[in-house]
């Protein structure tokens, strides 16, 4: 399943079970910290993850063939076709997210679905970002414009994000318009932006955006960068405490404040 189920929860006024990894589970915390849905509604089941496979970079490396069936083993994948058989090691064809994530357990749930396993240590969680850090001005810019060429506006990303749940969203508003509907660059790059800019301090990671675009940008080239400056400026991981309020929406006498001196 490549969709975040907690995608689903926002303002549903039943009771429901939801099964979720470890992203899935930091959103829902994202959820019960925002009210958009309550404790006593939800029975989580929390299912330990030991990553997806990325499904672009197999039919990718089969170059054009059809895979008909696939093995998955703890550290090899054996996708096989007609008139082929192909392994992979596993570690080697994990969602780009899923291979630096290091809270692959379920946070907060009701009942475990299976062991619990080992989180990831150690883990360099941000070479991209760093590596875009170091351009500079131009360069990021023409990286960005490049990055959201293929663009179609079809907003995937959106609607398979699990933190875009406003009942009106800003490019659907007519009254004022915040910005067009075209594919003009400049009406893109609003988008891309600002939605962003709306998932600061509250991402989890999960990768929903990207495995939602049919033409495969990296969309979280955007939030990854948002992501490392909440973690390094607030000492804070969205949704990995119920206690916690987000950065952006509460104070702390010790934050540091260099940055906006």
């Amino acid at each position: 399943c490549g969709i975040n189920l907690a995608n689903y929860l926002p303002k549903r006024p039943d009771r429901v079970a939801i099964v979720a990894k470890g992203c899935d589970s930091r959103n829902i915390a994202v959820h019960l910290l925002e009210n958009q849905i309550k404790r006593e509604q939800l029975t989580i089941l929390g299912a330990p993850c030991h990553g997806m496979v990325d499904r672009r970079s197999i039919l990718e490396a089969l170059n054009g063939q059809e895979p008909l069936h696939c093995e998955e083993g703890d550290d090899q994948l054996v996708v096989k076709g007609n008139g082929f058989v192909q392994t992979f090691k596993r570690d080697e064809v994990l969602q780009e997210n899923c291979a630096i994530c290091i809270h692959r357990n379920p946070v907060v749930y009701d009942e475990l679905l299976g062991e619990l396993v080992t989180e990831q240590q150690n883990v360099d969680r941000y070479p991209d970002v760093r590596r875009i850090e170091a351009m500079i001005s131009d360069e990021r810019w023409q990286f960005f414009e490049e990055l959201i060429a293929p663009c179609i506006r079809c907003y995937a990303c959106r609607n398979a994000c699990p933190l875009c749940y406003c009942p009106s969203c800003f490019v659907d508003e007519s009254r004022p318009q915040w910005v067009g509907k075209s594919i003009d660059r400049t009406d893109t790059r609003t988008f891309h932006f600002l939605r962003a800019y709306h998932c600061a301090g509250r991402c989890t990671d999960c990768g929903a955006c990207e495995r939602a675009c049919p033409v495969g940008i990296k969309v979280r080239q955007f939030t990854k960068k948002l992501e490392k400056d909440v973690l390094e400026l607030y000492g804070y991981e969205a949704g990995m405490n119920l206690d916690e309020r987000p950065p952006l929406d509460t104070y702390r006498p010790d934050d540091p404040e260099w940055f906006i001196k």
